[in-house]
Formats: C-alpha cells, sequence, structure tokens
C-alpha cells in the first residue's frame, strides 16, 4: 500500500540544504557544523556515524533540559506537519510521536495515506523494511522508521538516551540481550560498537538474528575494538553486563507462532538469577509492552529497571529526530561525554 504515496510524495518538494550552517545561539557566531541531518532519512542506525547518532542523543538531552527542566517554549517545527503511516497497531510511537510534534507544533494524521504536497516528513511503522526503502527512494521527504520487521532505530535512540542519563557515559558498557534475534537487537547491533559499548546476545536456536545484520556487526566490533558475542545461553549472555535488555518473544504478526515460540524461550525469562551474573551495577531495559514470561515482576519493577525513564525518553528522541531532520536548530546544552 505504500506504493500510493509516489506521487503525493515527489509533489513535496522538501528535500534540501544539506550543507547548513547553524548558529551557536550562546555567542550568536555561526559556526559550521560537522553532522549535517537535514533532509535525511532515519530508516536504520546502520546508515549513520557514531558522531551523527551521538549528535541526535545530544539534542535529545537538549530539548529535554529546554523543554521539561527549563519550561522553555520552543516552536522549532513551526508550520510543520508529519504524516504518520501504522500497517501495525501502536501505542508508545504514535504517542511519543504526537506529543513531540505537538510540543514543537502540531501533527497531521495519515492512517489512510491521505498526504497532502504540505507534508514535510513521514514517520512509518510497516511490517517489511523493503517498503520503507521503496518509500524513501520515491520520496523527497524525511522518511522515518517508527518500526518494521527488521529495525527499530527510534527505540534504540531512547534506550541510548536513558542509559546516557543513568551512567553518565555509554563508552566500556556491556549490553547483555536475552531474547528473540528482533528489529530491536538489530538495531543494537547496527549501533553499540559505534559507542564503544559491547554486547553479548543469547537467543534460542532457530531464533538468531539476521545473517546479514550479524556480518557486518562483527565488521563494526573489529572496527571500533569492542567484544561481540553471540550465544543461546541466556546465562552467559548476562555475566558481567551492565545493562539487561529484552523485548517481546511474540511480535505483531507472529501471533500465530505463540506456542512454539513459547517452547522455544524457556529459560530465558529475566530474573534475580539471571542479574546475580551481571555486573554490580547492572539495569534493566524493555520496550514494552511487557509480559510476564519475559521478566518477572522483582526484576520489571525493582529500583534497577528504567524502562518508565526509557518509555519517556521515546518523545525527546523522536522529537530530536524531527528537529534535526528538518531544521537547522544546535543544541545549547554542553555536549555530553559518550
Amino acid at each position: 500500500m505504500l506504493f500510493n504515496l509516489r506521487i503525493l510524495l515527489n509533489n513535496a518538494a522538501f528535500r534540501n540544504g544539506h550543507n547548513f550552517v547553524v548558529r551557536n545561539f550562546r555567542c550568536g557566531q555561526p559556526l559550521q557544523n560537522k553532522v549535517q541531518l537535514k533532509g535525511r532519512d532515519l530508516l536504520t542506525l546502520k546508515n549513520f556515524t557514531g558522531e551523527e547518532i551521538k549528535y541526535m542523543l545530544w539534542l535529545s538531552a537538549d530539548l529535554k533540559f529546554r523543554i521539561k527542566q527549563k519550561g522553555e517554549y520552543l516552536p522549532l517545527l513551526q508550520g510543520k506537519s508529519l504524516g504518520m503511516i501504522f500497517e501495525k497497531r501502536s501505542t508508545r510511537t504514535r504517542l511519543s510521536t504526537e506529543t513531540a510534534m505537538v510540543k514543537s507544533w502540531r501533527v497531521s494524521e495519515c492512517q489512510d495515506i491521505v498526504l497532502s504536497s504540505m507534508t514535510d516528513a513521514v514517520l512509518a511503522r510497516v511490517y517489511k523494511q523493503s517498503d520503507l526503502d521503496t518509500l524513501a527512494k520515491e520520496a523527497s521527504i524525511p522518511i522515518i522508521n517508527g518500526l518494521s520487521d527488521l529495525y527499530h532505530p527510534i527505540q534504540i535512540l531512547a534506550d541510548y538516551l536513558t542509559l546516557q542519563e543513568h551512567y553518565s557515559s555509554l563508552k566500556g558498557l556491556t549490553l547483555s540481550w536475552i531474547g528473540d534475534g528482533n528489529n530491536i537487537l538489530h538495531s543494537i547491533m547496527m549501533s553499540a560498537a559505534k559507542f564503544g559499548m559491547h554486547l553479548q546476545a543469547a537467543t534460542p536456536k532457530g531464533y538468531e538474528p539476521d545473517p546479514s545484520v550479524t556480518k557486518l556487526a562483527e565488521q563494526y566490533a573489529k572496527e571500533n575494538g569492542t567484544k561481540l558475542l553471540l550465544t543461546n545461553d541466556p546465562l552467559e549472555a548476562a555475566h558481567g553486563g551492565n545493562v539487561l535488555i529484552t523485548d517481546t518473544w511474540i511480535s505483531m504478526g507472529q501471533e500465530e507462532e505463540k506456542k512454539k515460540r513459547l517452547q522455544a524461550f524457556q529459560g530465558y525469562q529475566v530474573t534475580m538469577k539471571t542479574a546475580k551474573v551481571a555486573a554490580s551495577d547492572w539495569t534493566f531495559l524493555h520496550c514494552l509492552p511487557r509480559k510476564p514470561e519475559e521478566v518477572d515482576d522483582e526484576v520489571f519493577y525493582s529500583p534497577r529497571s528504567l524502562v518508565f525513564p526509557e518509555a519517556e525518553n521515546r518523545k525527546w528522541t523522536i522529537m530530536a529526530v524531527m528537529v534535526s531532520l528538518l531544521t537547522d536548530y544546535s543544541p545549547q546544552l554542553q555536549k555530553p561525554k559518550f
């Protein structure tokens, strides 16, 4: 159904200004920004360097501080409109995007693929990554991946912002994934090494990550001097991990596989037994919605669980994505040490 967007999107002549000059608002002097995101698509973090991803996190922290902490009104997206397409149901993605857009201006809803030439960007939650690739190829405006079968980049940005806030730095952290070889894991694999983070991932046999993603992740780990461990043993993946991460075992579209998957994932529930082999400063992440078989209550509701700040940060990171792709705004907050 996404192919019907071609004519409408091609009429929206937007993509320009790739080489732009940002302004340092504190001293009023223009400076050339090495990170240039305006007009680009966000389909996968594979397409972004470590510095570019760090810039989006820096911008997220800046907007969160200025709007939430200082109470500033920043109409950075004044006059911009966003089309949203949901082939899959959505709660957090839709709500965080709408509130982020409204905070900076307004949101234009598009569930029936009714887009006008006034639309400045499209966020799409789809089944097939190839649909996003085709949409981006045909469009003249930025396309944002709100989730696909292969990647979920905007979730990972929220995860990293949450970890940055908690640990003050991402470099050197060991991420321990325990669950399905799905779009969340793929997005971590496409980005963790760029921050100097190690990744230890346990998936049941037959549910390993995509081989092409694994091959590229191995390359990233080699280039950045980080560790990448893929195993079928949950405790091996959790050993020494700073961050225990899991997700649903049954994604949208996999409901008919429920019985088979529940059997295959026996022993993969994150519990305090899992945490005992983790690092002393371990924390827990889950992108929600959570089911008890994935993580027990003791871990999910513990002081070590960061799931609720993680959920809130979806708003600040998607706001930063839209601001970076649609405007020339430059963060005022001092750049964090990643």
